[in-house]
């Protein structure tokens, strides 16, 4: 089952865009089955769950943290973390620098922006995330990049809100290269869509959507 739900998912995305399998609340057998079908990159939102998870299993999988992070559990998945995609704030940014420092890595990072109508979301807004790449101390962070930028969309039935918030959010992505990011290749990184509005967030310029309940069922909390 999960095998058909993730190659159907597979087989709808572009060649530039990486899929995000969110595993969050889900056992490690059903990660083990999208694993055997050939999915390596998945997404938890609780630093202590992945732990666990990277520990028991296979060390090629690539683990994304989705979730909202607070400083003190960056420690624990500084060693082996791939992408953190929720970073709102210079504090995080330099808190995980220095714990990818005293682990001798540098982590890539995705900078998240409030794009929705909702308050529950977490995020830069666009004026605050300028401001914090206009003073400039990123620069000096040496274990972090900055990869791209991460938003969510509201959760509407309405297809046009959700194509102008993705739309509002690539604008600003291409804004942020020419500006800060010129000569940085690495910044290329637009992590938007998950399984209710990942078409539309492919349709506005997405390279990585973060799918979950299409691939493993509904989760059990």
């Amino acid at each position: 089952m999960i095998k058909d739900n993730l190659l159907s998912v597979l087989s709808e995305l572009p060649e530039q865009v990486r899929l995000v399998a969110v595993s969050k609340f889900h056992p490690n057998e059903a990660i083990l089955e999208a694993y055997e079908a050939g999915q390596r990159i998945f997404g938890e939102s609780k630093v202590q769950e992945m732990t666990q998870k990277y520990e028991s299993l296979p060390k090629d999988i690539e683990w994304h943290f989705i979730g909202h992070l607070q400083t003190n559990k960056i420690k624990y998945m500084a060693p082996y973390v791939s992408m953190i995609h929720g970073i709102d704030s210079y504090k995080l940014l330099a808190e995980v620098d220095k714990q990818a420092a005293k682990v001798n890595r540098i982590i890539p990072c995705l900078l998240q922006i409030h794009i929705a109508q909702e308050e529950t979301k977490f995020g830069f807004s666009f004026d605050e995330c300028k401001e914090m790449l206009s003073a400039g101390e990123w620069k000096s962070l040496k274990n972090i990049r900055i990869s791209g930028l991460m938003g969510m969309a509201t959760n509407t039935d309405s297809i046009e809100q959700i194509n102008k918030e993705f739309c509002s959010l690539n604008n600003y992505f291409k804004d942020l290269k020419q500006i800060y990011f010129t000569d940085n290749t690495e910044f290329k990184e637009l992590s938007m869509g998950m399984s209710h509005d990942y078409h539309q967030a492919i349709k506005q310029g997405s390279t990585l959507v973060r799918v979950g309940s299409k691939i493993f069922g509904e989760r059990n909390y």
